[in-house]
Parts: C-alpha cells; structure tokens; sequence
C-alpha cells in the first residue's frame, strides 16, 4: 500500500494543470486549402488559452490549447479571384484564386523544410512574396520542427501569414509533422495522400514518412502498399492530363552522401513514375537544391525553406543537372504547353531554369 501511495501521489503532482482564461486570440491564417474549380475551404486557427503543466521540481511546461475553424464553399467559378472575410476573422481579408476547368497558364511555388531557423524562413517567405505572384503553393514536409507540440504552430503561421492569405495552400507530411492529428486539422487534410487537378495538369500528393504510420511493421507495409496501388491507379486515370507532378517529403534519390539508400519505398518508385510518363517530381527532406534527369522524368529535392543546409557531397553520376547547398525556392510556370521552373534564391537570383518543352504524355 505504500508503494502504491508513493506513486500515486508523484503522479498528481506531475498532472497539476491550469487552464488561464483568455478571449480566442487569432494565431493561424485566414488562408484557403483543398481549392478547386468549384470549390475551397477558409480556415483560420485560435487560440484559446494556455494550459500550464507543473511537475513535482516546480519547472513549468505551457503550451497554448488550439482549434481550427472551417468554412466550406461551393458553386465556385473555375479560375476566379475571390476574396473573404468575416466572423472570427477579425477584419482580416484573403484571397485565393479557384482552378481552372481547362488548361490555362497559371504559376505556383513549391518549398519545404522550414522547421527550424525562423529567421531563416521568414526570408524565404518574403522572398517568395517579392519575386513570384503563385495561385498556390506545394510544401514538400517539415513545415516545423515536432508537429504535436501545439505551441510551435503559431510560428509557422506568423511567418506563413502574409503569403497563405494571397494563395491556396497544399502540404504534404513530413517526419517532423510526426504524423500528428493537427496537421490534418489545421489543413483540412482527411487522408495522407491525395490528388487534385489545376487547368490541364494533374498533382499528386504521397506520405512518405512511412516511420510515423504506426509502430507496427506490418501496419506500415499494409499502408505502403495501399498507397502505392492509389498512386498507379490515379496515374493511370491521369494520362488525358498534359502534365503530371508527384510531390512528397523524402526524394527517391539524393547527393547527400549520408542519406543515400535512406529511401529504398521512393526509389522503388522510379520505374512507375517512367511507365506513366511523369513530367517531374518534387520532394524535401534533403536542405539544398538538387535536379536530376532520369529516364525522361525530372527529379527535384528543394529543401532549403530554413531548415540547417546540408552538403551535397556525393552526385549520382549521369543525371545530375545542379546541386547546390543554399536556401532558396522554385517557382513553376505553366502556360502553352510547356513548364519552367526556376529555382530562385533569396536575392531574386535564379540558380537555374528549367523548362519542360513538351506535354507528358508525348514525350
């Protein structure tokens, strides 16, 4: 009985908590997710209070207590303009643009990788913000350093803000997100993967932070091999699109020395990506910039949204085209059947340009 006493009485004092009253204080957005022709979702994320966690030593743990509002529209017009505001937006105003129906020119930004070195990101973003003008934006994973600790995601939205009320927002899941119920809360994500059309192109969206599906190895096998049977089948039914685009958080190749072999499920992919004539894949994990060529399919790792650089020691030979260790961002153009994509450093200097001549499916 002692025992169990002892233990009994650490534990309340380990679980003392406080909420502090306080009024919904805005600390996410307003910015707009699964955007499509006829359809969008405003969300916008509070705060509404602190809950403060004190252990037997005294030392004090707070976090905020957060929640996301939605609202859903319908009945939209293809490649339109809308702006919002409203109750619980405080008078604050956004913008998104709705997809086009059919192909039409249009331009996006893809980054990832900003976890950590706020400052560092919060270049990025006003460097995006100061030289590209996206309908929307990709983020290939990490959008912070541990995606359960609720307090770290009022400072992605405080430097996201500016750029997430003039475009729509698609993410895919990193390992840092660690698989966390308030990334799909916040972006209104219901599964880990999906698909969506802009004009005449075709994206896809895969997890592959295979690590954080579950403990069980089976578990995560099942999962891999259920999403890989989605993806050939949405490729499959994608071929009418005039271009594809797969993005994910850990690339299929890299010039990182120490991670190469690390993503044996992505390489695993290349032949399929080849078979259904992928226009390019876009992908994080990796801090710098690398391009590659490989069996008519572009490849390129853009990691460098703030997270600490890594070097690019190690090149695969034959299909490399650039790698470089910087910050920076791509901005994609499509418009009259081709795509360019720039990777822009925080200057406004181009690293390099790419462009795409031809439609996927007749190359």
């Amino acid at each position: 009985m002692t025992v169990k006493s002892s233990f009994f009485a650490a534990s309340v004092a380990i679980l003392i908590v406080a909420l502090a009253p306080a009024q919904d204080a805005l600390v996410g957005g307003p910015y707009a997710v699964n955007v499509g022709p006829r359809s969008a979702t405003v969300v916008w994320v509070v705060n509404s209070g602190t809950v403060s966690l004190r252990g037997p030593d005294a030392k004090e743990i707070s976090a905020p207590a957060l929640r996301s509002e939605k609202v859903h529209f319908t009945g939209l017009k293809p490649g339109t303009s809308y702006t919002y505001e409203g109750l619980g937006l405080a008078g604050v105003k956004g913008s998104f643009t709705t997809a086009p129906s059919d192909p039409a020119a249009f331009e996006f930004v893809v980054y990832g990788d900003t976890r950590t070195r706020h400052e560092m990101h919060r270049k990025v973003v006003a460097a995006i913000l100061k030289y590209s003008s996206p309908q929307f934006v990709l983020h290939t994973g990490d959008l912070l350093a541990d995606g359960a600790d609720s307090g770290q995601w009022p400072v992605f939205f405080d430097i996201e803000r500016e750029l997430l009320r003039k475009a729509a927002f698609f993410p895919s899941l990193g390992n840092h997100e660690r698989n966390n119920e308030q990334y799909y809360d916040f972006f209104n994500v219901s599964t880990p993967y999906y698909s969506f059309n802009w004009g005449g192109a075709h994206f896809i969206v895969i997890d592959s932070d295979i690590g954080n599906v579950s403990r069980s190895e089976s578990a995560r096998d099942a999962f891999w091999t259920e999403q890989r049977r989605w993806l050939e089948e949405d490729l499959q039914h994608s071929q009418s699109a005039q271009f594809r685009f797969v993005f994910a958080h850990h690339p299929p190749l890299t010039a990182v020395t120490r991670r190469q072999g690390d993503n044996p499920q992505m390489t695993a992919l290349m032949p399929m990506f080849e078979k259904y004539k992928v226009t390019a894949g876009f992908f994080g994990h990796d801090h710098n910039y690398q391009h590659y060529v490989k069996d008519g399919v572009n490849y390129f790792i853009t990691g460098g949204g703030g997270a600490p650089l890594y070097d690019v020691d190690k090149p695969p030979e034959g299909i490399t085209k650039m790698v470089v260790s910087t910050e920076h961002f791509l901005d994609v153009k499509v418009d009259a059947g081709k795509v360019h994509v720039e990777a822009i450093k925080l200057d406004g200097q181009p690293l390099e340009t790419t462009v795409l001549g031809e439609p996927a499916e007749t190359r």
